[in-house]
């Protein structure tokens, strides 16, 4: 029988995430803080990505509703929430935040298409800002404006994640890019899920990769000085992300047959060259 602790760590070092590397450099305190939120993001977000029936994902994303609020109240019966509870009044985790997640990932379940950037955005906010806004607490935020930071990088990190798995969204029928876009482009939604790839495609995924671009800049921009130690972690993610963005964009946008990414080596090097350098 393995520990909450235990059972975070595993379900966090499975995911093979980059997100990972960002947490291998914390004091352990804060590392079994974030370990412990990230396990709890991944097990809602599996609930839409692995259970094929949406009403089955709707009955198990409301006993994580109830199971939130049964854990702020004391009583938590799930070994991610075990596991996160003791971290919370110290790192100012709110329940409502565990329920906006949960919200976001409900979205997916009613909706497979967004008509306009506005759209996409709100659920960007609860499946990523909301995310970055815990996870900035957690690595020892000392400035209130380095809130306004983690959301707009929780934004570009989530935008980068919807280039990436264009190909693997369609596979479940899902499209993340606005509809009006996909007009603009004049690229045809039933091309995107035949995973046809075409010159209007490319010009389209351009589009979203400037986009992307841009949210990282205005992230780093709303920074503050006195947090640039502390939010180090989400820097790292920055860099890797971004590292993978552009790697996307050399590839010419061949998302819709492949998955693109990055090497452990490699994001476990651009990890440290922020940790030891401060460099992105």
């Amino acid at each position: 029988m393995s520990t909450p602790e235990q059972y975070v760590q595993d379900k966090a070092a499975a995911s093979g995430s980059s997100f990972y590397y960002a947490f291998l450099f914390l004091p352990p305190e804060r590392r079994a803080a974030i370990t412990a939120f990230y396990a709890f993001c991944r097990e809602v977000d599996d609930v839409v990505d692995e259970v094929t029936d949406p009403g089955v994902a709707a009955t198990k994303l409301a006993w994580w509703r109830t199971e939130v609020a049964q854990a702020f109240a004391g009583e938590p019966r799930h070994p991610a929430m075990k596991a996160l509870m003791p971290h919370a009044a110290a790192f100012g985790i709110e329940a409502v935040q565990l329920q906006q997640v949960i919200e976001g990932c409900e979205m997916d379940l009613q909706q497979t298409r967004y008509l306009d950037f506005p759209g996409l955005a709100r659920y960007c906010h609860l499946v990523a800002g909301v995310v970055g806004e815990v996870a900035a607490r957690i690595f020892g935020q000392t400035d209130p404006a380095t809130t306004a930071y983690a959301h707009k990088l929780g934004l570009a990190l989530q935008l980068t994640n919807i280039i990436r798995d264009v190909g693997e969204d369609a596979r479940r029928g899902r499209i993340y890019l606005p509809v009006n876009e996909l007009q603009q482009f004049d690229v045809k939604a039933h091309e995107v899920l035949g995973r046809v790839h075409s010159e209007r495609f490319v010009a389209l995924m351009r589009f979203q990769a400037q986009r992307a671009h841009a949210a990282y800049d205005e992230a780093l921009a709303l920074l503050p000085a006195a947090d640039r130690r502390s939010q180090k972690p989400g820097l790292m993610m920055a860099s890797i992300y971004r590292t993978l963005l552009r790697e996307i964009e050399s590839e010419d946008f061949k998302v819709l047959d492949q998955r693109i990414g990055l090497t452990p080596l490699r994001k476990l090097w651009l990890a440290w060259k922020v940790q030891a350098l401060g460099r992105l």
